[in-house]
């Protein structure tokens, strides 16, 4: 059953239609035409997180306290999560869910060790090497949703490529819950044990990430919470500010805000799958993205007809109907899937499905996206749980330049240069006039001087 009743949406508004057949939009234009969450309404996210972080970094654990009694209903003696209650949490996990989360690790582990790089080397001449090597980030902080949805697998997906890539402090946040006694969800408890995650901590929002930037010192009893070097994970859109107005500070991995789903689907696609694909994303959050984008005005009608009969019978009936009625959803029409192509492209989804004829070569077409879905047996909920893929992925069109979270992401490529006597003079002149046509010469005299 839903949450409350739906009745059927207004259809003035209910998963609107962009129509873009006969035109020929540049990117740019494309970018502005496909539906998106209004930017006034992220202005006010901001606004609202910079208070949050400067808070934080003034009040320190007070602050955190404030915040976990203010927006989660909780009144916190300690952030961090007692080791007991790991422990606890997966001695009481639903033998079913254990298996599940076991194989997602393992499925996980496979890809994510099958993707660290290789060090180089390159000998450019005679006792001249330049080698580039891999290294693990110090310190991460990984960022677990637990509101509307207490996403255990995130623990996966943060967790196994951060140890894949070699990282040796590993630090975990997750909201305080009302329901359990002030710690995050258990079953996000029991698979931080089940990972070997000891330090975790009941914190969520902007003030997690603002602790995870700049640190909380020790105080009235609380021990202090080291800043990290990198902070990973999904969030809703103050978790995905924040991160963005950290950025700098420490480095993320990507904007991961509500989540999206763009379909690109022909005449071949099944209606109840496109929509079933849809309503699996707009249940997780209110502002969540449900697009799909097709040249058959007769597969459109049919996924909406399929969208209004199985939100019916959703256990979150509302909050899909409200995503499904903003202005970040509803379907693209387009001339042929060429241009339906390019309008994924300018969108740039978080999660792209492809349910057209030839779907590999289709999908072999897209250059932006956060995860490509390659068929009718390849859904996005694959992804989420036990495809071996990752679901921290980029949002909000910024696929067009991020990458879903990766053992790279948890990497630094470091270089390093070794030149005998021999080898720097053979470009000794090149880097005197070079240093000379720049105006340095002071460059040019440092490798002067190891010769006179």
């Amino acid at each position: 059953m839903s949450e409350t009743p739906v009745t059927s949406p207004d259809s003035t508004e209910f998963f609107r239609t962009v129509d873009l057949r006969g035109r020929h939009l540049s990117r740019a234009a494309l970018k502005a035409a496909v539906p998106r969450v209004h930017e006034e309404s992220n202005r006010e996210a901001e606004d609202a997180v910079r208070g949050i972080i400067a808070a934080v970094r003034d009040g320190g654990h007070a602050a955190l306290r404030d915040f976990a009694q203010r927006f989660d209903g909780v009144s916190l003696e300690q952030v961090r999560v007692p080791r007991a209650a790991l422990r606890d949490a997966l001695a009481g996990l639903d033998a079913a869910v254990r298996a599940a989360l076991e194989e997602s690790i393992h499925r996980a582990r496979l890809f994510a060790e099958a993707q660290r790089p290789g060090d180089v080397e390159t000998v450019l001449a005679e006792g001249a090497v330049v080698r580039q090597r891999w290294i693990p980030v110090s310190r991460v902080g990984l960022y677990v949703p637990g509101g509307l949805a207490p996403l255990a697998s995130s623990v996966v997906m943060n967790v196994v490529p951060a140890l894949a890539a070699g990282v040796t402090s590993v630090a975990l946040a997750s909201p305080p819950q009302k329901d359990h006694g002030g710690l995050p969800h258990p079953t996000i408890l029991a698979a931080a044990e089940l990972l070997g995650i000891e330090e975790v901590y009941a914190m969520g929002g902007a003030q997690a990430i603002a602790a995870f930037a700049y640190g909380v010192a020790e105080a009235e009893g609380s021990a202090e919470i080291e800043a990290v070097d990198l902070i990973t994970g999904p969030g809703n859109v103050y978790v995905a500010t924040a991160k963005r107005l950290v950025r700098g500070v420490v480095g993320i991995d990507s904007e991961a805000g509500p989540t999206e789903i763009a379909v690109l689907a022909d005449h071949t696609a099944r209606a109840s799958l496109v929509a079933a694909d849809l309503i699996s994303q707009a249940e997780h959050d209110p502002r969540a993205s449900s697009v799909l984008i097709t040249p058959s005005t007769e597969l459109a009608d049919a996924v909406r007809e399929e969208l209004l009969r199985q939100i019916v019978t959703a256990r979150h009936g509302e909050r899909i109907t409200t995503a499904l009625s903003g202005p970040q959803s509803g379907v693209v029409l387009v001339d042929d899937v060429s241009q339906g192509v390019a309008v994924a492209d300018a969108y740039a989804a978080e999660h792209l499905e492809i349910m057209t004829e030839d779907s590999p070569a289709v999908a072999a077409r897209i250059r932006n996206a956060g995860a490509i879905f390659v068929g009718d047996y390849s859904p996005v909920s694959l992804g989420d749980y036990c495809a071996g893929s990752n679901h921290v992925l980029p949002t909000s069109g910024t696929a067009l330049f991020s990458s879903g979270l990766n053992v790279t992401t948890f990497l630094r490529a470091v270089q390093e240069i070794e030149y005998s006597r021999d080898a720097l003079k053979g470009v000794r002149t090149h880097i005197e006039q070079l240093a000379s046509a720049e105006n340095l010469p002071s460059h040019g005299e440092a490798v002067s001087i190891r010769f006179r």
